[in-house]
Formats: C-alpha cells, structure tokens, sequence
C-alpha cells in the first residue's frame, strides 16, 4: 500500500510504468507506452466513476499487484473494488451477514489476460477452466457471466476477491473471484455478424435428419434454437463432454441434443444459458460411445454465437424429405433389462425443479453437501465439482436446473434434500462476501472415499446420506488420537478396503448397488433414469454411537425401566419384611440388545486392558465402558495380540447391573421414590469375538535400516510358561523391602499366578526367538510364582488356567538371569515353599505377555489344559469341610444378603441399609446328573463389587473356593483371596428365560433316586392339617403387633407398620409315600381353598390378636387353648381345616425342604405297626417327605367315559 500524503502522483505513475512494463510488456520487447497509457486510463477511468475520489484524479492509495505476487504474499483471503465508495463497502459487509466475517478490503490493482489455457502450454490442455495471467503466472480464476470475446484480451479488473490455498488443500493453488465484468485496457473488436444470413436447422428438421440419417447423408449442419437444458460437464478417462439441448423458440414443440466433446470447447459451458437462444454450426451426426444413441456433434471448426433473427435463415430440405413422416425422433429409452434394475424396494418418484438459491452452511465440503435458505440440504456428490467446490461457502448464490427434490430421505434428519444428477446443472449467480470458514479436519480429508462410493459402489442418495453421516460419528470417536483422519478417510483400492469403508459396512449386502451409472443414458434418456429418480423412504441402517452415548443410555435405561413392583410382584411382596423387601431390591439387572435400538446400534472402539480396574474396556474418545469378550467354545479372550485392535459388533449385550439402598417400610410405599436413599447402575458389554470385525490399528511402521530407530527395540529374551491357577484381583499387603520407609505401605491392587517354567530363556534372533538354554535336570518342571502389580495388573483378564504364555523382556540382556529369582521379594518364602514354588517374580512395567503358539511348546510330557474341578462327592460331603473346590455352575439367582458367618443384628430405623454381600445361588454342572445340585456362593469385601458377567443364566467356571459348612448342615462356598473365575457363556440373548414345565413324578422317586429334582409336581390327597399359624408382625423388628401396632415395650421401633404372614402344615400322600409340606403366605389361601375376598377376611380378623395358632394332634384334635377373642376365627379355621375343602386331592408343585446342598445323614425307614381289621400288620415305613409348597391348583377330574377308556 502506499500512503495518499507520501506519495505524488508523479511516483505512483512511475511505479506503475514500471509495474506494466515488467508484468504486461511482452518480455524481451521494448517498452510499450501505448500500453502504458492505456492501463492508466483505463484506472483513472474506472476511479473517476467513484463517487469519494477526493478530487483525487489517480488512485494513489491504490497500487499494483501481480499474480506471482498474490500466490506468494497474500496469505490470508480478501477483496478489492476500485469503484466502491465507502458507503457501497459497509453496504456490501452488511450483506455478509451478522457474524462480522466479511472479506476485508485491500487497495490492490489487479490486471492480467483472461484465458481458458492452462500453464501446460504444450498440450494444451482445456478443462473449460478460467485462468488471469501475465509475465508472473497464471491464477485460476472464476466469473459470474462470460463472454468468449473475452479470452484472450488484457483486462483490468475492479471489483474481486482472492481466496489463498487452504491449509489442506493438496493442489496449493488459490483462486480468484472476478465481481462483474472486466474492462478491457484496449476496446475489444465488435463482430459485426455474417454478410450473408447464415442456413439453419431447427430443432424439428435437426431430429428428422437424425432419423433418415441412413438415407440421406448430412454432412455439417448448423443448429439454432432456444437453450432448455444443459447437463453437467462430465470427465471421463481425462476426457471432457456436456451434452445441450435445444427446442423450438415457441414455447412447446421438438428439441434436439448435441455433445461437446472438443477440449477448446469446453469453455462453451461457462457460456451457455438456459433460455437463452444460440446458433451452432458445423456439426455432424455421431454415435456414442458404448451406446446405440445418434446425437448430433460439434467438430473443432464448430463456433458458438447468440442466435439474431436477422443473421440466420432455416433450410429448406430436399421435396422427399417434406413428404417423409416430420413426427419427431422418439428419444432413447430404457430398455428392458434397465427399467427393470433398480426397481426393488422404490416407492417415491423425485420431483425435478429449477431453484434459485444462497448456501448459508456446510455440512461436509468433502461429501459435497451444504445448506441452501437453511431449510434445505444440497447434494453435489452425483456430478463433477471439483473446482466449483472451492467457490462454494455460506453466502453463494446458486441457480440449480432440472434438480431432483428429495423428501423424507432419512440419514440426516428430516430435511428435503435438492440433488443434482449429470442431467442438471448448476449456475453461478453470486459470490460470497464472507471469508472461508475453518473446517474440521473431517470435513477436508476423504473427498475421495466419498465420490467413491457414488462412482464405484453407485450409491443411492438415502445410502450416501446414511454413510456420510456414519462416517461422520466414526471419525467422532477415533479421530485424531487413534487414527489420523487421513489413515480412516483413505481412498479405498480394489481388494483392499479403506479402513473406514470396513468399519462402516463389512459386509458388501448394506452398499447394495441401487443402480448401475451410465453418463449418456443419465442425460440422454427420457423417461429420465438416474440414481435420484426414484428413492425408498429407507431406515437407517444402523448407527455408531459413542461409548459415552452408550453408557448414557444404560444409565438412563437403568432408572427408566426400574419398577419396583414389577421386580416384587404381588402377592409375594405383601408378606415380605422391610429388610427382606429391600435386600430383594438391592440388586437388578437388565440386558438391552442392539435390535431394541432405533435404529440399531454397532458398537465401535478400542480393546484396551486397564490398570486400574484389571478388566477389559473398549475405548474411543469420548469413554470408556467394560466388557467381557468371549470365544463361541466358552473360551474367554487370552491372545494379548488383540488389545489395541478395533473391534465392531452388530451383535452385543449391552449390561446394567443396578444397585439400590432403600428403606422401604413395606409393599404399600413401593411406588414412593422418597424410600430410596441411593442408587447406581454399572453399564458394561458382553460380545462373542465370532460375532465381530477385528481390525488392527495402523501404526507407522519401523523401518530396521533406519539409524535413527533404537537397537533395543530389536533386542529382548522370554520364556515360556504354563500357567496353572490365577487367584483374585484385590488390594494386598506387601512386605518393605529392607532400607525402605518405616511407615506401613498402602494395599496395592495385584494379583498372583503360579504356573511351571516349560524352557529356558530365549533371546531375540531377527523376527523370532533362539533356542532356548538348557535347565539342569534340578530345574526342570521348576514352578514359578508370578506377583502382578501396579501396571502390569493390565493381564487379569488376558491370564487363564491351562494356557501356555512367553513372558517378554524388552531391551538389551543385562544379565542372563533375568527370569530367576528374586534376591527379595515383597512375598514370605514360607507360603512359596508350601505351594512348591522355587521362585517367585514380580512382572516388571514394561514387560510383556504373547500367547504361546503351538510350535513354540516344547516336548514335554502331556500338558493338561482341562480346567480342574472337584468331584460332587467331594462338595456335597462333610468330610472335606474348609477345603479349596473348583467347579463349572450355571447361576440361578443372585441378591443382597447378609455374610453367613457374621449376622448382624438389624438396628431399628436401621433396615435395608446394610449390604455386605453377594449371595449366588447355582446349578452344579457335573457329568452323569440329570437334575444337578444347587449351591450358594457367597461374596464379600474385599472381593465387592463382584467381577462383571455373575448375571442369572450364565455359566461360570469357580476355581478354589473355600467350602463351608453351616450349622443347619448346608455346604456353601466362599470367594477368597485364592480365588478365581472365568465366564464361560452368556446368560440367554432374552431376559425373560422361558421356564420349562416341572416333572411329573411320584413321591416314591424323591426316595428312590440318587438325586431328585428339587422342584417336580405330583397329584396327591390331603390326608390331614397339622398346624395352622397367622401373624401381624412389625416391618422392622419383627414384633407381634396387636392391633396393627408394634408390641415393644421401649418404643425404639421407627415406624408402625404391621405385615401379615401365614403358614399351614400338610400331610399328603399318593399312593406311594408320604410327605409333610409347608405352605407359606398366600400359598396358605389356596390350600384351605379360600378365594381372595375371603382370604382378605380372614387376615383382617386376625389383626386384632395379631397372632391366630392352630396345632392339630390327627383327626378330631382340638384347637390349642383359644381364647374368648380369638374364638370365633378359630373356631372357625379348625372347622375349614377339617372340611373337604381342605381335605381333598390337589395338585402340589414342590421343591424340597432339604437343600441338595445338606450334608445331615437321612432318615432311616423306621418298622411301623398296622390293624387290618382283627390282624396287626407289621411293615417298614420311608421316613415322611419334606417338602416346601409353590403352587396348588385343583385337579382335572376325566369323565367317567375317559377314565374308561384310560384304563385299557
């Protein structure tokens, strides 16, 4: 810039003399002052227009710029308008809109040769781009309206923009945006027109030629007509063509299409406007390529010119063509095979519309989509814009012709969507005042990978929205950290899939091609067939939410779907206590599954291995969520090679374990949410490895001759191991070693593995490992103690018993016993000495784990991989108690509870709040057992939270737990510090399991068999009642509570909240034994035959006394002592219990009373006494069955005729 004040008008002169002769002069001539003059008039000419010159008749603020000098000084974007008064200016900021981001103004004097020659000068290349040049370069260049006199003249330039290369931008070359029209330095030459009126063909003779083309042969004609169409300009094998078409100028009747397909031609398309009327000459009758279409054609001789009625006149044809049949040309059709592709599934046909209007957002440069009005989303992706893209930004003006409206396309919301295929095309009607917008780095990189799978894959428009949008959310939670933009954007090549195009469909099925592309058939064929013609309204695929997302959603499903009724059905719930309700409460969960999603949801990240929490995550940018991967052969995931690879599943549980503190005081104040004190929910993954895509990251590789790469990074020893047992991830304390801090260590999170060394060391050799070095016959099958902390408690998950490892040591070999024992260990040798191991390790930061291959194991005597497990004889006995069992179970239940060795007694005001357990009650899967055993495991601190996937139904592999035995002789187990486990299969894909009918069996089998089931259905009689019991008890504490109010006397209970409860004892028998069963609660209802009403009677009748006992002795006892207040209703039940109504055949499901985990001997059969008459009868009696009531229903009695026949 030169400053007004410091600079006359005589020193900017001869800057710009000598600005002139070096940039515009030819170089190598002499000065040329003509020129000189004419540029400074013409300046001097375009700034007296100015309405604020100041009386200044030169623009001294003003001073020259060349191209050269723009491309390498101008760095950032901005405009110059030698005409524009400071009002015009503010005027035309104002029109960039409110955000302030208009292109600032510089006082620049621009002038250089308008050309459609691009600098390779000696092939002459012509794209029908736009060039500026002079002596400096040469500058891309875009304009509004053009008028082909103007190429090649020098011009002065007043009003553009200039628009430096972008960052990204791979080509480095900016552009600029020429305002109106140039003004030439010297007046251009007016053609005066033809002397003679030029012999035309209008579109109807121009089609009749076509169709007797074979009888007649036309050698050039000349075409004049009304422009009604213009396609795209198409590139094909660096080949460019657009295709016009031209009707009559009256408003309906023939039209006729020519190709351009001359390279110096292709500027034509800048030129040429619908509605618009233009004379053609020279052309010639051709077949296109790889088609059966005649088209008329321009040959290199062929000139473009506006039609004038008083410079053309219409050929007359030859009589024989008069008389021939002038219908016009039918135009290309489809044929049948292409009328039928495509046709699956479509259901809407596309309106095609000219729009007039302004982009005011970018949605993805890289995809070609972009916001017009902000109420409409433009799709470019299905032509050839890639010069034009660099135009396009909010603020454009668009003219879109013969463009495809889309509505309810799906995949990014609910917007119309205007597309333009090759049949349409789009004019420039205005440029932007604003400066370009920074860009996400998503939104620059993968413009190839995009017109990929429009040009290859032939994407429809509700696909391609669909997959740009899935993209987009991919490259949300890897990018930048895990993968560079450009590594998951990459261009696909054939055989080899982009890393993005496999993430965002796998399997070739979701890019099904709607429809193959053909450029001609696209413009030429009417009906017009495109990929926009016809659409389905699609659903979504599936999308890509990130695991924050995800986790969000469990969290909010957790409570969403959290119903305490529905976890405590009645009438159950009605006789629960407050500490047994809320203890039921305690623990829930759910499993929600990809297909419940709309749409459905693929779960993406990165499988990584915590060091905090020693269990697998996937990760991506946004969170982290843990998982639990697993084999289909009930193997979980051992091969450390797989953490940091991608994983992407369909097919996935997503689990919600929920935990609940209340204090509920009873089923009444269950739908009050004020009772619940806390709650939390635990969000984690459950996959099959089978059921998703493996990818591995890319990483920049390593080149070995390089000097600068470490020689360590080549070097390393390891050594192999069987691993044996693993015990329990936990906080453990660990002797100081000697000279350290007095003070007592925190517990550190680790765990310990034994298993046997199977060779020596082996020492890095090229890619693989050297022999190993011998052991003396002292150290062979020598085990080993492994100590797991601090970050290398990141192998929990990965280390499993029976697998062979290689324990790996980076770096150079110090020593060479680098894998011996440990001079001192924070470990006591005497625990190592009972165990048998002769040395113990502690794994070292940065050492690694390989799963060992099969050709690396040496030969040794057969390794047993099989999972050890105690024998059903060694659980279910008393023989072994305290001992270590290891055993395979399938999980029935899991809740709250109290540890079984350590009751507490409950505080009043105190229920529900405490949980100091897990209780897990499973199915023992053991060979040659067909109704297994059941057993409860209980779970304590330090051991809580419990490990992920202890959910009902899934089968889980327990090693070294420490059987107990209670008091009442029941077997259980405890998790301990030597304890471990592994989950070997999912519960089912449903949360509602189906529940198979129980047995049918007779009483005789529960004695008979080695192991009943513990719950069947038998029919049987009621022989006799022997007791009958109803209660009003305290929520709390349990106390009777006359009156519905608790009966302790020192007034700490915190509420008066009265519950009933009910059991009756029977007798029953069928035929083949007998069994005393309990009925509990509202069980006791259906076995004295009462319905609800009347059950409901009863129960409040005996809240007054609070308590209501029956004992019967055998028929006809008496009720025990009632008294005068409890007379009537006990009178009563002793009557009902010695009616038939109670006293008849039922059908009992059952389970027993004596747990399968009882280890308390059985009863003897005992020899009892009968009279037959006048004959005693002596013979040996089973003892009587014990069993626990789950149902009554009244039996269906056959008829008579049925029971006939059954007989036979």
């Amino acid at each position: 810039k030169f400053d007004i004040l410091a600079q006359p008008p005589e020193s900017w002169l001869e800057a710009a003399k000598t600005f002139i002769q070096q940039t515009l002069c030819p170089s190598g001539k002499e000065p040329n002052n003509q020129l000189t003059q004419s540029v400074i008039d013409c300046v001097k000419m375009i700034w007296l227009t100015k309405g604020e010159n100041q009386g200044f008749i030169l623009p001294l603020s003003y001073s020259f710029v060349s191209v050269q000098t723009l491309k390498t000084h101008q760095h950032l974007p901005c405009c110059s308008h030698l005409s524009w008064s400071s009002n015009v200016y503010q005027a035309w900021v104002q029109r960039a809109g409110p955000n302030g981001n208009a292109l600032p103004r510089e006082e620049l004097l621009l002038l250089g040769t308008l050309t459609d020659l691009s600098e390779d000068l000696e092939q002459e290349y012509r794209s029908g781009n736009l060039y500026v040049k002079d002596n400096t370069g040469i500058l891309d260049c875009e304009l509004i309206d053009l008028d082909l006199s103007w190429l090649g003249h020098l011009f002065l330039f007043p009003s553009w923009s200039y628009l430096p290369p972008a960052k990204w931008n791979s080509s480095g070359k900016g552009h600029l945006e020429l305002w109106g029209a140039p003004v030439p330095v010297f007046p251009l030459t007016i053609n005066p027109g033809p002397l003679t009126p030029i012999s035309v063909l209008y579109p109807e003779k121009a089609s009749l030629l076509l169709r007797l083309r074979k009888k007649h042969k036309v050698s050039e004609s000349n075409l004049a007509g009304k422009l009604v169409r213009l396609s795209a300009l198409v590139i094909s094998q660096n080949k460019g063509y657009f295709i016009l078409t031209l009707g009559e100028l009256s408003p309906v009747g023939s039209q006729v299409s020519i190709i351009v397909q001359i390279p110096a031609q292709m500027v034509w398309h800048r030129v040429l406007r619908p509605g618009r009327s233009y004379v053609l000459t020279r052309l010639r009758i051709t077949k296109t390529r790889s088609h059966h279409y005649y088209i008329w054609t321009t040959i290199p001789s062929s000139d473009l010119m506006l039609l004038r009625p008083d410079c053309v006149q219409e050929l007359e044809l030859e009589r024989w063509f008069l008389e021939a049949d002038l219908r016009p040309l039918p135009p290309p059709t489809l044929t049948e095979s292409q009328d039928r592709m495509g046709q699956e599934d479509l259901v809407r046909d596309s309106r095609v519309l000219h729009y007039s209007g302004t982009v005011t957002d970018v949605l993805n440069e890289s995809a070609c989509l972009y916001i017009l009005d902000g109420q409409l989303i433009l799709c470019l992706a299905y032509q050839q814009i890639h010069d034009l893209r660099r135009v396009i930004r909010p603020g454009v003006c668009l003219e879109l012709r013969d463009v495809h409206l889309l509505q309810s396309v799906g995949g990014r919301g609910s917007r119309p969507v205007l597309a333009l295929c090759l049949h349409g095309t789009i004019l420039l009607r205005g440029f932007s005042h604003q400066k370009p917008e920074t860009l996400s780095p998503f939104q620059i990189h993968g413009a190839s990978l995009y017109e990929q799978l429009v040009w290859e894959y032939q994407l429809g428009l509700p696909l391609y929205l669909w997959a740009t949008k899935a993209l987009e959310e991919l490259a949300c939670k890897l990018c930048p950290h895990v993968l560079r933009y450009h590594q998951f954007l990459k261009h696909s090549s054939p055989g080899k899939p982009s890393l993005g195009l496999q993430l965002l469909a796998p399997f070739p099925a979701v890019l099904k091609t709607a429809c193959i592309r053909h450029a001609h058939s696209e413009i030429l064929e009417e009906p017009h067939h495109c990929p926009l013609q016809k659409y389905a309204q699609k659903q979504i695929p599936y999308t890509f939410p990130t695991l924050f997302t995800l986790a969000k959603e469990g969290q909010r499903r957790a409570w969403a779907t959290f119903d305490p009724k529905a976890l405590l059905p009645l009438p159950e719930a009605a006789y629960l206590t407050s500490s047994q309700l809320n203890r039921h409460l305690g623990w829930s969960w759910l499993s929600v599954l990809p297909s419940t999603f709309q749409p459905a949801q693929v779960l993406l990240g990165v499988l990584v291995a915590s060091s905090h929490k020693g269990y697998l995550q996937l990760r991506d940018l946004t969170a982290s969520l843990p998982c639990l991967p697993l084999t289909k052969n009930s193997q979980p995931l051992a091969d450390p090679r797989l953490i940091g690879c991608l994983v992407r599943a369909e097919k996935f549980q997503l689990v919600i374990e929920r935990e609940v503190r209340s204090n509920f005081p009873s089923w009444k104040e269950l739908g009050m949410a004020d009772f619940i004190q806390k709650k939390q929910a635990r969000v984690y993954i459950q996959f099959f490895l089978s059921d998703a895509l493996i990818l591995p990251v890319p990483r920049p590789s390593i080149d070995s001759s390089d000097p600068s790469c470490p020689e360590e990074s080549h070097l390393g020893q390891s050594r192999l191991f069987l691993l044996s047992h693993k015990e329990a991830l936990m906080k453990r304390n660990f002797c100081a070693p000697s000279g350290a801090s007095s003070e007592l260590p925190d517990p550190t999170l680790s765990f310990h593995v034994s298993g046997s060394w199977l060779c020596g060391t082996q020492r890095k050799e090229g890619s693989g490992w050297g022999p190993p070095e011998p052991l003396g016959v002292e150290n062979k099958d020598q085990k080993v103690f492994l100590i797991f902390l601090g970050p290398s408690v990141r192998w929990f998950a990965l280390l499993h018993p029976g697998k062979v490892y290689r324990l790996v040591a980076p770096g150079p070999s110090q020593t060479p016993v680098l894998f011996k024992a440990e001079s001192s260990s924070g470990t006591s040798q005497r625990p190592l000495e009972l165990a048998g191991c002769v040395s113990c390790l502690t794994i070292q930061d940065e050492w690694t784990l390989e799963l060992g291959r099969s050709q690396d194991i040496p030969d040794v005597l057969e390794i047993s991989r099989a999972l050890p497990e105690s024998s059903l004889t060694h659980l279910l006995s008393d023989n072994f108690p305290d001992s270590l069992v290891s055993f395979s179970a399938e999980i029935l239940s899991r809740r709250i509870c109290e540890p079984p060795l350590a009751r507490r007694r409950i505080q009043p005001g105190n229920a529900g709040t405490v949980k100091a357990c897990v209780k897990l009650t499973v199915a023992l899967e053991m060979a040659d057992c067909e109704f297994p055993p059941h057993l409860d495991i209980y779970i304590e601190d330090p051991h809580l939270p419990p490990p992920i996937g202890l959910l009902p139904g899934a089968r889980v592999y327990f090693s070294q737990l420490e059987k107990k035995i209670s008091r009442s002789n029941n077997v259980y187990c405890c998790f301990r510090s030597s304890t471990s486990m592994q989950v070997l299969s999912f519960p089912l894909e449903s949360t509602i399991r189906s529940v198979d009918p129980l047995p049918h069996i007779y009483l005789a089998e529960l004695l008979q068999r080695g192991w009943a089931p513990l719950q069947a259905t038998t029919s049987c009689h009621v022989v006799f009642v022997f007791s009958l019991q109803i209660l009003w008890v305290c929520t709390y504490c349990t106390s009777i509570c006359p009156q519905g109010r608790c009966s302790r006397q020192d007034l700490t209970c915190p509420a008066q909240v009265a519950i009933s409860q009910a059991s009756i004892r029977l007798l029953v028998e069928d035929g083949t034994a007998e069994a005393t069963v309990t009925c509990r609660n509202h069980l006791v209802a259906a076995a004295l035959g009462l319905g609800p009403s009347e059950w409901t009677s009863v129960l409040e009748y005996a809240r007054g006394p609070g308590k209501v006992a029956l004992q019967f002795r055998g028929p006809g006892a008496q009720p025990e002592s009632p008294g005068k207040i409890h007379e009537p209703l006990a009178l009563f039940l002793w009557t009902l219990c010695t009616s038939p109504s109670v006293i008849r055949p039922i059908m009992l499901s059952f389970e027993l009373e004596r747990r399968s985990s009882d280890v308390t001997p059985l009863e003897p059969s005992r020899l009892q006494q009968f009279q037959s008459g006048e004959f005693p009868l002596l013979t040996r009696v089973n003892p009587r069955l014990r069993l626990v009531c789950l149902s009554i229903q009244e039996p269906e009695h056959p008829s008579s005729l049925e029971a006939f026949a059954s007989s036979f």
